[in-house]
């Protein structure tokens, strides 16, 4: 998705993109080549390129007997990782799982890979990275294949195609015999530099056996030498064609999620199930589904219709209408995303809310919290023995999501305000993990991010185009799913 840039910006991304450009003109020099292939602080992701041309082939081959898969995810304190098995032999990767974005990449090299500007993110130390000349199958993409368009489909002047000398039309042509030039990948704060590199991932499969693998051959990705604030790796779910799930063929089917709450994170003994293909849509009776609706500008991303919000039992309070429709140019929604820790909601409605919650919740509030956080509403709560589990209720509002087509979401205790730190005094203090969204005329109009997505498993539903809703406990979901080491 587009974000506007300033003239100082472009120069930088220029510069980066330069510097990155020839770190791995370098990088791939001193790599050997197989003789044969055999094969979060929060994260709004925001692509400066334009639409995607639709490719007229799949990358993978798909046919009816396509197994499906069940991975689990880490939760970390600002998202959800997935462990990528990649090369051979395998080297295990993990990055973030994200519906608000396609591109699968990771960090490549251990001692050359760079994040720039990362210090807000010191708390992300680099798990893993992968190294191509490590692996026997690992091989860069070539310049004529259809990925290598997808992640060029830009004739922005910055593009890394029109850097190195490859025009989009000789690629469009087929007639570009190099390997694919180096790319840019653009995020809401963050810009990734790599190239486009092929080698076989492994999937767990979801039957009896644990040890069932699913191997995919020529799976492509971007190996990353270079980022701007992006220090781990990201998986991309959406629906191009360079995502995971298209990779793997299972863009007429879907996937579901459930995402453990933030008081698991960083606990190894604990996953949150993700499950891909059939199994994840099939016996959702109970389900509430709202229809995915189709931007006209970001085809690729999974955006719903928001109807109005319910704080407690007082009034609805409507939403404006961007919030369920696109514009002329397909801005406006509300985006659906793994990759964005809050919810974001506009103006002047993020304020009517705001106004709604302050004047239903009587304990103090702790302002000197909201300036050190930045997190509009916070308050004492009183918590005897520093003990979080002798808080019994908080008190506050229920706050009711509703979705196009009647669907009402209450979201669970804990998805609206979390404790900022251990009691402390007999007192804790929780604050509201909602935010205002920025001023900006391109793009969605609001973002449903992970931490309201707790214990709430959510189908995309690709095949009827639409997503499901339902309140559920992920910690026992887990332990039914054996993702629950005791």
């Amino acid at each position: 998705m587009t974000t506007p840039f300033s003239l100082s910006t472009y120069f930088f991304i220029f510069f980066f993109l330069s510097s990155a450009l020839l770190h791995f003109n370098q990088c791939y020099a001193k790599e050997k080549k197989p003789s044969s292939y055999s094969l979060v602080l929060s994260l709004t992701h925001t692509e400066t390129r334009l639409t995607i041309p639709k490719s007229s082939h799949n990358l993978v081959k798909k046919n009816s007997e396509t197994l499906d898969i069940k991975e689990p995810l880490r939760e970390v304190r600002d998202g959800y990782l997935i462990s990528l098995n990649i090369g051979t032999p395998p080297q295990i990767i993990q990055v973030y799982m994200d519906t608000g974005s396609d591109l699968t990449w990771v960090p490549c090299g251990n001692l050359s890979f760079d994040c720039i500007d990362c210090d807000d993110y010191k708390d992300h130390k680099l798990m893993s990275s992968f190294s191509p000349s490590f692996s026997s199958s690992s091989y860069r993409d070539l310049c004529a294949s259809s990925s290598c368009i997808d992640i060029h489909s830009s004739d922005n002047p910055f593009d890394q195609c029109t850097i190195a000398g490859c025009s989009l039309n000789s690629l469009l042509k087929g007639t570009c015999s190099r390997p694919c030039p180096s790319f840019a990948y653009t995020y809401g704060e963050g810009i990734v530099s790599g190239t486009l590199t092929r080698d076989t991932l492994r999937v767990h499969g979801t039957n009896s056996n644990p040890n069932s693998i699913r191997e995919v051959p020529k799976f492509v990705f971007g190996c990353v030498g270079t980022t701007y604030r992006e220090p781990i790796g990201i998986v991309g779910f959406g629906k191009g064609p360079l995502s995971l799930p298209s990779q793997l063929g299972f863009l007429q089917k879907g996937f579901s999620h459930c995402f453990l709450p933030f008081k698991f994170a960083n606990n190894p003994n604990i996953s949150s199930p993700l499950v891909v293909g059939d199994q994840a849509i099939s016996s959702k009776e109970n389900f509430q589904f709202t229809p995915m609706l189709k931007s006209p500008m970001y085809p690729n991303f999974y955006y719903i219709g928001l109807e109005a919000i319910t704080v407690g039992n007082g009034a609805t309070t409507q939403v404006p209408l961007t919030l369920r429709e696109f514009d002329s140019l397909g801005n406006g929604g509300m985006l659906i995303d793994s990759g964005t820790t809050y919810t974001h909601l506009p103006e002047p409605f993020y304020s009517n809310l705001f106004t709604a919650l302050r004047s239903s919740i009587n304990y103090p509030r702790a302002e000197d919290i909201e300036a050190r956080t930045g997190f509009d509403l916070c308050y004492r709560l009183p918590c005897p023995n520093n003990n979080l589990n002798s808080l019994v209720t908080d008190d506050f509002p229920s706050i009711t999501f509703h979705f196009l087509n009647n669907v009402s979401l209450v979201l669970p205790s804990g998805n609206d305000f979390y404790a900022m730190g251990a009691p402390r005094n007999s007192t804790v203090v929780k604050c509201l993990l909602f935010q205002s969204m920025e001023d900006s005329e391109e793009g969605p109009a609001g973002i449903f991010g992970n931490f309201q997505q707790q214990n709430v498993e959510v189908v995309y539903d690709l095949e009827k185009e639409r997503i499901g809703f339902q309140i559920t406990d992920c910690a026992s979901a887990a332990t039914s799913q054996g993702l629950h080491k005791t």
